[in-house]
């Protein structure tokens, strides 16, 4: 039975760590309903990724999602850092173009860095932020966490390796839904747009993220209306119109179902 790794305690949506020195090699393993981003700046040999041995060639980074089988295979000892991410934590930052940068990013698995100077010090940054619990903590750490992943997307172009296939449709999904002016409550309208069916989508989703279209759909379209309640004046009926829903009702008792409260009473309790 494959065995699943949780490196993170329940409560927490974010980790970050040094890559653990003593690691050589490890068994075939998933993770448990994270992301996980590796930068390797010493070390050498593989990492295997669904079956495909990627070179250990300092300096790297390494993408895993959630659905993703891995093993390690290292040789000498490895220096770096690691980073832990809960989908969660995206769904609750209001900046919407945290979600948009980080999708790109999960988009591929291996990213081998021309200069790692910048992205070694933004890493440390961010060990030395989550280690510590000074005031305005968690805007620092999304803040950095932000211009790291800017800085990645910088060198996506030198070696990396794309994903394919239905990881990479799914990395296409969310980089829609992250487009928040033409968000839609459609599933259909989303699969039109990457050639697909609903069905094939739907199989992806749930391959991919565990879940169905529908509820990946869902949780973008409900961070997207708590945004909104709570930091513009949009009626929510505009709201209701601006996502497609059909009429007012509608988006009430959809909005009802997922979050246990009407959109009206949760900007009054925001």
């Amino acid at each position: 039975m494959l065995k699943v790794k949780t490196k993170i305690e329940n409560h927490q949506l974010i980790k970050v760590a040094k890559f653990r020195k003593n690691v050589r090699t490890t068994a075939p393993h998933k993770h448990n309903s994270y992301l996980e981003i590796v930068l390797l700046n010493k070390g050498g040999g593989s990492h295997t990724i669904d079956g495909k041995q990627h070179a250990v060639r300092p300096p790297v980074l390494f993408v895993i999602r959630k659905e993703q089988v891995h093993h390690w295979e290292l040789e000498g000892a490895p220096e770096g850092y690691v980073l832990i991410l809960k989908k969660q934590y995206l769904d609750d930052s209001l900046d919407k173009s945290l979600k948009e940068i980080v999708s790109k990013i999960s988009a591929h698995t291996c990213v081998y860095l021309k200069n790692a100077d910048t992205i070694t010090a933004l890493f440390e940054l961010l060990l030395g932020e989550w280690e510590q619990a000074l005031p305005y903590r968690n805007g620092v750490i999304e803040g950095l966490l932000k211009a790291l992943s800017a800085r990645v997307l910088q060198q996506t172009q030198q070696g990396e390796q794309r994903r394919t296939g239905f990881a990479d449709i799914f990395s296409r999904f969310e980089y829609l839904l992250v487009q928040t002016e033409t968000l839609r409550n459609s599933v259909a309208h989303y699969a039109a747009l990457l050639n697909t069916t609903p069905q094939n989508l739907n199989t992806i989703c749930r391959k991919a993220a565990g879940q169905t279209a529908t509820e990946v759909l869902a949780g973008h379209l409900l961070a997207e209306a708590k945004r909104l309640l709570l930091y513009t004046d949009m009626t929510v009926g505009e709201i209701a119109t601006q996502f497609d829903f059909r009429d007012n009702s509608h988006f009430i008792k959809y909005f009802k179902r997922h979050t246990g409260t009407t959109p009206n009473m949760f900007r009054q309790a925001g």
